[in-house]
Parts: structure tokens; sequence; C-alpha cells
């Protein structure tokens, strides 16, 4: 892994944005709701004035990355046409109708007479960001990190530089009208400045890396910034003896095409043994005509699954229109696989009875289990958050699908009138602990 990811140490160029960025993050911690939004709104002005040159870019990015042969999964996200583009614009606008995260009160009590407590949200203060292909990623995350009061460093994958720098520059121009500085947005365009934010621990308050497992488990080794973030999308779809077959191939058809590059695609089908003949027999030409390579266990290949599974398949994301299927013999064998291979990011079971549902998602420890509906649901934008930084599988917050809430924290701030502990150590001063 070290003869492909490096971390170097950070040069000078590289420090002195982020003493910049770092900068802006103070301003921008400080500006108020109203002047927020509106350095959303001429962000989302700027992209829709500059979104010929942006597909141009975007054109350009794709060809030369076809010509470099990279995988399919890539080029799919890669791909900005004018409707993603219009969505992700629209998308930045929604951000800013979102509830103001930052100075929240979570706690307000009196812990003695005139001596008062708050806890209160403040915005993180730095985000590095490091990500993949996903020019429309570029958006949604500095719509987010804007809207939260935060300043964010970008790194997307070489493949969509030209992409990534048209957009960054329009971000740039609608926040040079704003009360917000535009070194609040910085992008790094060389995978050696990517390596060298891990060694940012002094101006990076956050790194989130959006990319291949191997990049992901490189950051989180090789850092002292906290990181979020997941490094495997292995998500799981049962089919339980009670389910209705109808909804059952429904679901498991959008989990696994609608977007088989995403890490929210289903990639491992567990199938009760009771259903799974009836169930084949609607499913393998649908899937077939879908142009899905199925894989399956030796019982799924006996009633007519193409080709065999093996071990590595039950831990593989595909991010590909390959699904791999087990016939399992009750509701206790497919917790028991998805608890072992699991990558804790979503898991779905399909069945009409309740008590197997609330079963199977009381038990599986993912950061979001569905009952009856497609694991592609596993969005910031479809939660309702208007867009995600990024998902996490950590067990500790923020958890799933990372909007607003997560890019925030708090501290506590006490108001008092010449309280000294002295005084209640004696007795002269009482606590009283009261709600306010």
């Amino acid at each position: 892994m070290t003869d492909i990811f490096e971390v170097p140490i950070p040069d000078n160029d590289l420090l002195e944005k982020a003493e910049q960025i770092r900068l802006a993050s103070i301003k921008a911690s400080q500006t108020n709701n109203d002047d927020r939004i509106i350095a959303l709104n001429l962000m989302a002005d700027c992209l829709e004035k500059n979104s010929n040159q942006i597909i141009e870019a975007n054109i350009k990015d794709y060809k030369k990355a076809e010509n470099e042969g990279i995988s399919k999964a890539l080029l799919s996200r890669l791909k900005l046409s004018k409707e993603k583009l219009t969505l992700g614009i629209e998308g930045v606008r929604q951000v800013g109708n979102l509830i103001d995260p930052v100075g929240q009160i979570q706690i307000k009590k009196e812990l003695s007479e005139g001596l008062i407590l708050e806890r209160k949200t403040v915005p993180i203060g730095v985000l590095g960001v490091i990500f993949e292909s996903r020019p429309d990623a570029v958006m949604q995350i500095s719509a987010l990190a804007i809207r939260s009061g935060n300043g964010v460093m970008l790194k997307g994958g070489s493949e969509a530089n030209f992409t990534n720098l048209a957009i960054v520059s329009a971000l740039k121009e609608g926040l040079k009208g704003s009360n917000l500085d535009e070194n609040s947005i910085c992008l790094l365009t060389s995978r050696k400045d990517s390596m060298a934010m891990l060694n940012l621990e002094k101006y990076i308050n956050l790194i989130i890396p959006r990319g291949s497992n191997e990049l992901v488990k490189f950051i989180q080794e090789n850092t002292r910034i906290p990181v979020l973030g997941h490094a495997d999308g292995v998500c799981h779809l049962y089919i339980d003896s009670e389910a209705n077959l109808d909804i059952a191939l429904k679901v498991a058809l959008d989990s696994k095409i609608q977007y088989p590059a995403a890490c929210n695609a289903v990639e491992t089908l567990l199938i009760h043994k009771d259903t799974a003949s009836e169930f084949f027999n609607k499913a393998i030409p649908v899937f077939n005509s879908n142009n899905v390579k199925l894989i399956g266990d030796e019982k799924s290949v006996q009633l007519g699954v193409a080709f065999k599974a093996n071990n590595e398949d039950w831990k593989t994301e595909y991010l590909d229109l390959i699904l791999s299927i087990k016939i399992v013999s009750d509701l206790e064998e497919a917790i028991s696989h998805i608890q072992k291979f699991s990558s804790k990011h979503t898991d779905g079971i399909i069945t009409e009875n309740l008590g197997n549902a609330n079963k199977f998602m009381n038990e599986i420890d993912s950061s979001g289990v569905f009952h009856n509906c497609s694991t592609r649901f596993a969005d910031g934008f479809r939660y309702g958050f208007g867009a995600e930084i990024g998902i996490s599988t950590q067990t500790l917050p923020p958890r799933g699908p990372v909007g607003l809430e997560g890019l925030v924290t708090y501290k506590y701030f006490l108001r008092g009138d010449g309280h000294i502990v002295e005084d209640f150590s004696t007795g002269k001063s009482n606590y009283t602990h009261k709600d306010l």
C-alpha cells in the first residue's frame, strides 16, 4: 500500500492554503444565518451562469478517463449531465432552506442563582474531504460546509480535475459577493497534496474520505486527525419466508440496478429456502434482462443461478451489475451471515411478518436497517437532509448519511457574577441545577 500512497510533509504552498482556510473558517463560524443563506444562493447563481463551461469541462474529463480505461463504476460517477448539474445547483439552494445547525441550545440550566450553563452547537472548523470521480459531490459538500459555518479543503480524483476546477471557480465567484471569505473553499489537485493533508492536524479538524476501500483504510491508519467515513458498502437484502414476492423482486431490482456504482447498492441477496424456488422463477429472467450477473451458493446454482460463488464474494463490494446470492434456512442464519460479512452500511429485510422484521432490524448493527424498501434510500437527500457530506458506518455519531447536524459540535457556555467554587465547598452557596 505504501507504494500507492505516501504521507509527505506539507510544502509551504499547502501550508499557506491551510492557514488561509483556517482563518476563513473562523470568519465563517461568526457569520449569521442570513449571511450563509445569501452565500449559498450566490454560489448557486454562479453555478448556473457557468453551467456550460462546467459541462464542457466534464466532457473533457470523461473522454480522457474513457481513453485511459478507468472502470465503468468510476465513469458512471464521473459523468455530469445537464440534468445532474441542474439538480446539484437546486440542491445548493435547498441546503439554505434547512434549519440553521449553528447556535442551537441543547442544554440550558441554572447551576445556582445567577450561574447559568448553556450547551450550544458550533461549527467543527475545517473539513478535509477526499473523494473520487463524483464532481457533483463538490457542490453538495461545499454547500453543507458553508451552511454549517465551516471551511472545506477538497481533493477530488484526478479523473475529474477539469470539472472540479470549473465548479470550485464558480463557487468561489459566488462567495466573493457574500460576507464570507472565498478561501472558505479550497481545491487541491495533486495526489501529493491530498496525502499531505493527513499531516495538517493544526489546520484541519475532520477528515472525510469518500473513495476506494484501500484509500479510506490508509487514511484511517495514517493521520492524527479524526476520520469520518466508511471503507466498504457491502449491503444485504434478506427475503423472508413470509415475503410478498412481488415486493421482494421490485425492491431487490431497484437496490441493485438503480445505480449499481453507489455504496448503498445491494451486493448480497439472502433468500429463505422456502421462498427460493418461486422467487428465482420470477427473478432470474428479470435480472438477466437487466444484465445482472448472478453468483450463488451451491443451492442457488441448483435452482438456476449461472455462476458459483466463493467465500470472497460474501465480503465483496462489486459496485457493478453483479449480485451474490445465498439460500438460508431461516431468519437466524440470515442475521448470522450479515453479522459476519456486513460492513455496517445498510441492510434490509423483505417480509410481511412484523415480528421477523423487528427482530432483524433490532439485531443487525448497521447504520441503516430497512424493512420492505430499497437500500438505495440510504442517502442524505432522500432522508430529507438536503444533501450529505458522506456516510459513516462507525458506531459513534454521526452515523449513516451525514448532513448538517453531523458538521457541528458543541461547547459549554457558563455565565456567572463572581461565582467561585469555594463558596459551594463551604456551604455559602448551593447548587440548584434547575432546567431553564
